[in-house]
């Protein structure tokens, strides 16, 4: 929701907002807030009451949770984008039958090599999100065990987490 619209969500974005794995069946009236926050996006209040109305109508669904996560996130509001990136995991954890902590998922408690097993790709997608906000913000040791955990469970490095580490490599290379 966050992007203005004449940027299309990639593919493999839409495929996991449309899914009944995550849910599935948004209400229409929530997704007619969602439509309508993504239409006023660059009047932040209207698209966050928007929001607001959409999370009251649909709490914990993964399209509400992910279009907070980008309007947050493309506001520059990276605090909270990482709140909900922290939401979009517990939401994940549950989906996948993970436990409570993301740092005792090992790679075969879900299906993080099938990159059809959306379930299993929304954590990785929400843990890399958690990731670069955590870093942004200043919380680089978090970043860094939420990226090597990531390149854990996705060994091929699908999800782009060596690019994570490697910029805070760069950087305490670049402070000492």
């Amino acid at each position: 929701m966050a992007r203005p619209r004449s940027v299309p969500l990639p593919e493999f974005e839409e495929s996991i907002l449309a899914s009944p794995l995550l849910g599935g069946g948004l209400p229409a009236e929530a997704q007619h807030h969602l439509d309508r926050a993504a239409a006023t996006y660059a009047l932040g209040d209207v698209a966050e009451t928007h929001l607001d109305a959409a999370e009251s109508l649909a709490p914990d669904h993964a399209a509400v949770l992910i279009a907070r996560y980008r309007f947050y996130f493309y506001k520059g509001r990276l605090e909270e984008a990482w709140h909900v990136a922290c939401a979009c995991i517990g939401k994940a954890m549950r989906l996948n039958l993970l436990g409570e902590d993301w740092r005792a998922v090992r790679r075969g408690d879900a299906a993080f090599e099938d990159w059809g097993a959306l379930q299993a790709r929304f954590f990785l997608f929400s843990l890399k999100g958690y990731a670069y906000l955590s870093m942004r913000l200043g919380r680089t040791e978090e970043g860094r065990r939420a990226a090597e955990k990531l390149l854990e469970l996705d060994p091929r490095d699908r999800i782009g987490a060596r690019l994570l580490i490697d910029v805070l490599d760069r950087a305490e290379l670049d402070h000492d």
